[in-house]
């Protein structure tokens, strides 16, 4: 059933389509920074103690905020359909498991002490999000007394004001941190470990294969990846076949930041170098 069957109105029906791309895109690079971390533990502890701190971050910025708007502008409007009341009571509760999930994150003492948290939390915003775009969304659009188009705006604006209110405290926590870093390879007189050059012991690079993630979420996993790839440093992307199509987004979505070097050229896998310059 197409979302125009669904909806109520034509501009519910982009709304729901955008939802539902949207939730793709969050889990997407949940699930491609989580893989990351998993893969980075057992190779590469200091890459993953880098990963676990981008995780992190990327559940502030990204993941909490989203629950939170939604727990404010989509929930209600839903919660007061009786077919619907329960669901979201549930759906809500689930919201306190992700945030205590990324409490639990933040908190633990290392990269491979997170690892099983940063696990479950991918499982259950995957489950999550199933039900939000099979159940609770649908019967929004579906409702003419009711707009998921001016829903979703109100929630869009909610969120680029919670952004724009980041973003000041931000900047000077990535100052804060790059005068920590410069003062530290000063003190040590390598670079950090980044360029190569043996001022720290050579890691293996990170691998992502994403032959058994589900296409609707395989691009928005290798942006997710990506994002945790420091400057300096590269990891190995495992793909099904020639990932030209992807490539191309990658580089519209950063030009020039990313090289790319084939180790294998098929034909089971096709195993890429992505270097962050």
């Amino acid at each position: 059933m197409s979302a125009l069957t669904l909806a109520s109105a034509p501009e519910d029906a982009k709304a729901l389509e955008a939802a539902e791309a949207h939730h793709a895109r969050l889990a997407g690079e949940l699930a491609g920074r989580v893989k990351m971390l998993l893969t980075a533990v057992a190779r590469d502890p200091s890459a993953a103690a880098r990963i676990h701190a981008g995780l992190v971050a990327f559940c502030d910025r990204s993941l909490l905020p989203h629950a939170a708007v939604e727990e404010a502008v989509l929930y209600p409007a839903a919660h007061g359909m009786p077919e619907a009341r329960l669901l979201v009571e549930s759906l809500i509760g689930e919201h306190r498991c992700l945030t205590a999930l990324v409490a639990a994150l933040r908190a633990a003492p290392g990269p491979s002490g997170a690892a099983a948290d940063a696990r479950a939390l991918q499982v259950l915003f995957e489950e999550h999000v199933a039900k939000e775009n099979g159940l609770v969304l649908p019967l929004l659009a579906m409702t003419p007394d009711v707009s998921l188009a001016a829903l979703l705006a109100d929630m869009h604006h909610r969120l680029a004001d919670g952004t724009r209110a980041r973003n000041a405290q931000e900047d000077q926590d990535l100052q804060e941190g790059q005068d920590m870093r410069e003062a530290r390879i000063e003190e040590t007189g390598g670079c950090g470990g980044v360029c190569g050059c043996g001022g720290e012991e050579e890691t293996a690079e990170p691998e992502l294969d994403v032959r058994e993630v589900p296409h609707a979420l395989r691009h928005a996993t290798v942006f997710g990846a990506l994002d945790a790839v420091p400057a300096g440093t590269a990891m190995v992307l495992v793909a099904p076949h020639d990932p030209l199509p992807l490539l191309a987004q990658i580089e519209q979505r950063s030009p020039g930041a990313f090289s790319v070097e084939y180790l294998e050229r098929g034909p089971a896998a096709w195993r890429l170098r992505l270097s962050h310059r």
